[in-house]
């Protein structure tokens, strides 16, 4: 059976994990990373050296990196519906989900940083990561504007990677810009039984 380590309020592991919902496929989950610890652990090191969440062991095969992760189980139990076979479609998705990890995520985990975790306190690096956040938003706003899901017209391993971001974003603490197309997609990824299983946990 697939073992799966991380904390459901990870990022990365609810990246895994929407993948691994939305095929069905039979998995046990042990918390690690943050307050459950684990990940310093010379056991969790022989599985994964970087010390970070998530990382899977299916049938002997340990992987590490959350959007591989996702790309594997993908190609292994869903090919032709999360894991596009035509080769345009499928670089399509990997496009967006190499942006998610370069681009989105950089200043949204700064964003987040400091309204979560850091208080705010220093104004400077939040306005800069603002500033930062909102031209990748602006990005994915008109993406949205022209397809319905990230993958085109239906949900892919794409929208995997970039649901749980999205949801970050739009539950964090204070105001934020109307993001129409945005705001449908959540609404959107929010029908879905694995984002109502799993974007349910507070942000922390």
């Amino acid at each position: 059976m697939l073992k799966v380590w991380g904390r459901l309020n990870s990022l990365n592991v609810q990246k895994a994990m929407f993948c691994i919902l939305e095929t069905g496929v039979p998995f046990e989950r042990a918390n690690a990373g943050m307050e459950h610890g684990v990940v310093q652990t010379d056991e969790y090191k022989a599985m994964n050296p970087n010390s970070v969440v998530p990382t899977i062991v299916d049938e002997g095969f340990t992987l590490w990196e959350s959007n591989v992760i996702v790309r594997y189980i993908a190609a292994k139990h869903s090919t032709g519906v999360l894991w596009p076979v035509d080769p345009r479609e499928r670089a399509d998705s990997d496009r967006w989900m190499d942006w998610q990890q370069t681009t989105f995520n950089p200043p949204l985990t700064a964003v987040f940083w400091q309204k979560v975790r850091n208080g705010a306190k220093h104004a400077d690096e939040m306005a800069q990561a603002v500033a930062r956040l909102d031209k990748a938003l602006a990005i994915l706003e008109a993406t949205l504007a022209r397809r319905e899901w990230m993958g085109g017209k239906a949900f892919n391993m794409a929208d995997c990677v970039i649901a749980p971001g999205v949801h970050r974003y739009l539950n964090l603490p204070g105001e934020r810009p109307s993001w129409p197309h945005i705001e449908r997609y959540y609404k959107q990824l929010m029908q879905r039984p694995a984002a109502r299983q799993l974007l349910i946990l507070p942000l922390t």
